[in-house]
């Protein structure tokens, strides 16, 4: 069923804008937004959904991902901060971000868990931050509180992340194949980018409280499943993924959703 994300722009509308938009990156980026095109539609209807299209938004940690791009394709007054020094961003600079300053999206560099976030109170209506929490070196306690204070009061805040003890992760680790990061990847670079710890349902709900939030929903998906190397696993994935939605512990990705108490 075609949802309508906009008034004048239906999921179907924004997938194909989307998709056109990932071939002018260079490859393997462009591969890379292609391959998480479903993830990223479902990100933002997350948002579109509950909070509608005429929000200020900030994507914490977002990086070349399309979410904040497609949020201002649909009219969302949105705020991108990430400290843009993963490779892609080391290899190709500014550039990749072309894209995104052309839709609109307004770019701040910086280190949100170093630095944390200087929004001032009660200016944003959503906060969001997709698959970058596990890759803080530093607790982000700081980061949540002044973020808590930037919402408005019924602000929207969106937390998602890989879940640690996935159904897939507690088979494999019985044989010793739970790995998060490959050994090169850590051991070869002169930086370390990968995961450093992954929450689980019971760390968001730790935050969602830390935070003070109201209304806590925790969200399953499998789009890391469904996007696997290995064939069997994206097998398998489509076929459990409506059940493995059922018990979100046990999918491959977890979101935490919540909102800033109206009053307080």
């Amino acid at each position: 069923m075609t949802r309508a994300l906009a008034p004048t722009i239906s999921e179907t509308a924004l997938r194909e804008h989307l998709r056109q938009v990932a071939r002018r990156f260079p490859d393997p980026v462009a591969r890379m937004h292609l391959v998480n095109l479903d993830r990223t539609l479902f990100d933002i209807g997350l948002v579109a959904e509950r909070r509608g299209t005429t929000v200020r938004l900030v994507d914490l940690g977002g990086g070349v991902s399309l979410f904040s791009l497609g949020c201002a394709v649909l009219g969302m007054d949105t705020v991108l901060v990430d400290d843009f020094a993963d490779p892609q961003n080391l290899e190709h600079g500014p550039s990749l971000l072309a894209e995104h300053r052309t839709a609109g999206v307004d770019i701040l560099e910086r280190n949100i868990v170093e630095d944390s976030v200087d929004f001032p109170p009660e200016s944003l209506d959503v906060a969001v931050s997709f698959h970058s929490i596990e890759h803080w070196h530093r607790s982000p306690k700081k980061l949540f509180a002044d973020v808590r204070r930037s919402l408005r009061p019924g602000g929207l805040f969106i937390l998602a992340g890989p879940n640690n003890v996935n159904l897939r992760k507690r088979l494999t680790a019985l044989v010793g194949r739970a790995k998060w990061s490959a050994m090169a990847d850590w051991y070869e670079a002169e930086f370390f980018r990968g995961h450093v710890r992954e929450p689980d349902v019971g760390d968001l709900r730790y935050i969602g409280a830390d935070m003070g939030l109201e209304g806590i929903e925790i969200i399953g998906r499998n789009w890391l499943g469904r996007r696997s190397p290995h064939r069997a696993t994206r097998v398998a994935t489509a076929v459990v993924d409506r059940v493995l939605r059922l018990v979100p512990g046990l999918c491959s990705d977890i979101y935490l959703v919540g909102t800033k108490p109206v009053a307080g």
